[in-house]
């Protein structure tokens, strides 16, 4: 029988090497690609190394290199299209480039795919801030945290867009067009708008991969800083969860008619960002934690959670791994490596 084959984009990132590990133990052969211009790329890729697995490792730029891209996607069976500008803040002090990697980039993925003869599928990670600040929400505020007035499952896919700051238009742009390619070109594709993704090899910092930052920060002695009071809400993910669904979703036909897929923690798996996820981390390292709080960051929701019951249905999915699992992991992971995050 012959292996399947994956190729993924920002595969040396957090979540692109956590897939390319899975698909790899799972007998896929695997091709990352990716710029290795992010923090934790090098060393993610010396760990897919070792791994001695079938992963081959390209070096190569979404946004200029059309005719290597065109190479790897003709000799592939599935793309999972990862490499991105992945902070708000940075999308703000340049959001030129934030465009051309996520909007340009992810067209140039698509157009390769359009024109290749044997036109793979494609799963394309957007985020939950295509929905914006949410500001028109009713929202509570309860002892440790907010919660939704009207939404009791959490956001939906049918929510509104609007896109809210570079980084968001440049995420939602591409995340229309992976759709409308699906509609108008016949691509298989599926969109997963993802909440808070988080685990081994995740080189937060403070504007991106929060969870991750807090660890990291406490580990290497760092001041933490705090936006808003604390309560702010999220549905939080354990990567291994996420990779589980982008694989029953390369299996299942339907999922890869241009669907729209929100994949968080959902209403289950939710924490508040410092007043419970700091109890998590006192808990683990036996220790009271100082951080200073600071102005609400623009565009910053009180609240978001996702409303995974879509996914559920049609995949047959839901997250596994708690919070309270999953940070322990991701804890475990960061003492273990702390020489990581020395320079």
């Amino acid at each position: 029988m012959t292996k399947k084959r994956i190729f993924i984009t920002g595969g040396a990132g957090f979540i692109g090497s956590n897939s390319a590990e899975y698909f790899a133990r799972k007998d896929w052969k695997v091709t990352i690609f990716d710029n290795f211009s992010r923090n934790g790329s090098v060393e993610n890729a010396k760990f897919l190394k070792s791994l001695k697995r079938n992963i081959k490792i390209v070096k190569g730029d979404i946004r200029r290199d059309r005719r290597l891209l065109d190479k790897e996607i003709a000799r592939t069976d599935a793309v999972l299209h990862l490499a991105a500008q992945v902070a708000v803040t940075t999308s703000i002090t340049n959001p030129r480039e934030d465009f051309e990697i996520n909007a340009l980039g992810t067209f140039n993925v698509l157009e390769s795919i359009r024109n290749s003869k044997n036109r793979p599928p494609i799963i394309y990670s957007s985020t939950n801030k295509v929905y914006g600040a949410t500001e028109n929400l009713r929202v509570k505020s309860i002892k440790r945290k907010y919660k939704y007035v009207d939404y009791p499952f959490g956001i939906n896919e049918n929510f509104p867009l609007d896109f809210h700051s570079p980084y968001g238009c440049s995420k939602g742009a591409a995340d229309q067009y992976v759709r409308d390619y699906a509609r108008i070109y016949g691509l298989k594709t599926a969109v997963f708008r993802q909440s808070c993704i988080y685990g081994p090899r995740q080189f937060g910092v403070e504007d991106q991969g929060w969870l991750a930052w807090f660890i990291i920060a406490i580990v290497t002695h760092k001041p933490i800083t705090i936006y808003g009071d604390g309560k702010q809400v999220r549905d939080v993910l354990y990567i291994d969860d996420l990779v589980r669904a982008y694989e029953l979703a390369f299996s299942n036909n339907q999922a890869l008619k241009g669907e729209i897929f929100n994949v968080g923690g959902g209403n289950e798996y939710t924490v508040s960002v410092w007043s419970e996820f700091g109890l998590i981390l006192e808990d683990y390292f036996g220790k009271n934690i100082d951080v200073k709080l600071s102005d609400w960051r623009p565009g910053d929701q009180k609240i978001y959670v996702s409303d995974i019951r879509k996914i559920g249905k049609m995949l047959g999915w839901s997250p596994m791994i708690s919070p309270k699992v999953g940070v322990e992991k991701l804890c475990n992971w960061v003492v273990e490596n702390k020489g990581l995050f020395g320079k």
